[in-house]
């Protein structure tokens, strides 16, 4: 019986392997992609550097511009709700909130903040209406702001609801997946830099609970930069230290009982990671700049997938199985695995 399991994971292994074919998309844009939103198995948005944003309403072609008055801001966090609504934010400051209602044609601007400190690391929505958006601390405190309107307008939570962070706890903003809402009112967000740790809500940002892990931290270049999970209590965190993104130490974790305890992978990634998601509840995958690594069994053992480089983000389907993977100098690519 156990020959048979194990026969049987081996052929489902490689048929999934055999089934996740690259396609590169010619994107004839410049930017450096981070932001990436994947509605269904057409619509998917992605955007990044030099104001550049994309989408597709077909799965397969996209269609780039930048940003009129913006094509010097970094645009690392997306929301897109359907091939015409989206919501934008820029890492930096100024820090700017911009919303498309005609598929990226025309862009508003919701919101603004000036403080020379101001700088958006994600964004997530729980509904079509109610969503959040968090950046690093302004005054100590995280930036944190909700919207109740599908993003036309954004209020900023009340200060005591705003996390007190320590010295130099802070957030990345490589891939957006530092952030996401699960359910009706929970959300989960990851700091990085000195102290990395997960910041739990249950009620929608109100109050706050904390989350330890173990992953590397202490100095501005490591911690978290993406969390996923497979279900309440299954999940992972990816990160490491990007001025030293080949170093295989403390750089991801595995938790089977909602981050109570954190376990070091059988056989880990490569090395530093920026984003980590789940494709089924057992097939993961997570890439960064020097490569690409997938897991079959939930993150516990992980094998390379692909050595080419420059990819910071991927991004499943919320509702459907299209996957893609978007980085450095315009490059986008759909994974095929169905």
């Amino acid at each position: 019986m156990k020959r048979i399991i194990f026969l049987f994971l081996l052929f489902t292994h490689a048929a999934f392997s055999q089934q996740l074919q690259w396609k590169s998309i010619d994107t004839k844009a410049d930017g450096s992609f981070r932001g990436l939103s994947v509605v269904d198995d057409k619509i998917a948005w992605v955007s990044g550097s030099k104001g550049w944003v994309g989408h597709t309403t077909n799965g397969t072609d996209f269609t780039f511009k930048q940003v009129p008055g913006f094509e010097k801001f970094d645009f690392r966090s997306l929301y897109a709700f359907d091939a015409n609504t989206a919501v934008i934010a820029n890492a930096g400051s100024p820090a700017h909130i911009l919303r498309t209602t005609d598929g990226g044609t025309t862009w508003k601007e919701v919101y603004k903040n000036e403080d020379k400190d101001a700088f958006f690391d994600g964004i997530d929505f729980w509904n079509n209406k109610e969503g959040i958006i968090y950046g690093d601390p302004l005054k100590g405190r995280m930036l944190l702001l909700t919207t109740n309107d599908g993003g036309l307008t954004w209020k900023e939570m009340p200060e005591n609801s705003r996390p007190l962070l320590e010295e130099g706890e802070a957030s990345f903003a490589a891939s957006g997946t530092t952030i996401r809402c699960f359910g009706k009112q929970k959300v989960i967000i990851a700091t990085g830099g000195k102290i990395s740790r997960e910041w739990m809500s249950t009620d929608k940002g109100l109050t706050w609970k904390i989350i330890s892990t173990p992953i590397t931290q202490g100095e501005s270049s490591t911690g978290i930069f993406s969390f996923a999970f497979a279900d309440e209590k299954a999940g992972l965190i990816v990160g490491g230290n990007y001025l030293k993104d080949t170093l295989a130490v403390k750089h991801i974790y595995y938790t089977k009982d909602a981050g109570k305890t954190w376990l070091a992978p059988a056989i880990p990634t490569r090395g530093y990671r920026e984003c980590v998601e789940y494709i089924t509840k057992t097939n993961v995958i997570a890439t960064g700049p020097k490569g690409t690594d997938i897991s079959y069994d939930g993150g516990i053992n992980w094998k390379p997938l692909s050595d080419e480089r420059s990819f910071h983000v991927v991004r499943k389907a919320r509702k459907g199985s299209l996957l893609i993977i978007a980085g450095d100098k315009g490059k986008v690519s759909l994974l095929k695995y169905k």
